[in-house]
């Protein structure tokens, strides 16, 4: 397994997941290559954000093993940071810093944790924020901007710290219909640029477009874990099938 081709980006074996009497992940296996974007499906409450948040360890795990590119994720402390630094991640809400500027939200990880010169971090800020579509808004705070330019900032800022994956966990519910598209754009691009992403989602045409691999969950276990042709022409379990009957019969 020493061979960097192939040792996978993100290995999970036998995770187990309890909240009191509610087994939320259960005995999940999986392994994801570099350079793959695997979306993760299913109803709520089958696991699919807890299995995303448990990536990066901000779901601490009852047991199993994680590992980043090889490497066990540690329970805490300066390892866990530095790992941690390796694994971007966009949530729901933006959870950007509302006292400073969009550009100093995207250059703080950098010049803070990656200790990169302020003039360098600014540099790859300003590119980045251009990516995005958003170097206009770079010296505004976070309340000026809308939810959709506030998203696409979140995620320069995930890749301001240059990760080797990063984990969205439903980055455009919370968003407004009209500006979920321009926070996907985004996400497909990266995909396109090889990045590496575990995306839960309840956008379907992202996953179709997107996905190299769908991952099907209800309760807590992963159900099927297949291409996005697959899954949605031909869902092999009953799950799957009444899930994508109810979501696509809209």
């Amino acid at each position: 397994m020493n061979d960097s081709n192939v040792t996978p980006m993100i290995s999970m074996t036998h995770v187990q997941k309890h909240y009191g009497d509610l087994h939320v992940l259960q005995d999940i296996t999986i392994e994801i290559p570099r350079g793959q974007v695997v979306v993760v499906l299913g109803p709520s409450g089958s696991g699919k954000s807890t299995l995303c948040r448990t990536i990066n360890r901000l779901e601490p795990i009852d047991s199993g093993e994680i590992r980043i590119e090889g490497e066990l994720l540690p329970a805490e402390g300066k390892d866990l940071a530095r790992l941690r630094s390796d694994v971007g991640m966009v949530f729901q809400s933006f959870n950007l810093f509302a006292h400073k500027t969009i550009l100093q939200n995207v250059t703080m990880g950098p010049t803070k944790v990656r200790k990169v010169s302020s003039a360098d971090a600014e540099k790859h800020a300003l590119e980045l924020l251009d990516r995005v579509g958003v170097t206009k808004q770079k010296d505004k705070y976070p309340a000026q901007l809308s939810g959709g330019q506030q998203q696409r900032v979140a995620i320069a800022r995930s890749l301001a710290m240059d990760p080797k994956v990063i984990l969205f966990d439903e980055p455009t519910s919370a968003l407004d219909p009209e500006m979920v598209s321009e926070v996907l754009d985004v996400m497909v691009s990266l995909a396109r640029e090889g990045m590496t992403m575990v995306v839960v989602t309840h956008e379907m045409g992202f996953a179709r477009k997107a996905a190299d691999r769908i991952i099907f969950m209800a309760d807590g276990a992963i159900v099927e874990d297949t291409d996005p042709e697959s899954f949605f022409t031909a869902p092999k379990s009953e799950r799957a099938r009444d899930f994508l009957s109810k979501i696509l019969g809209h």
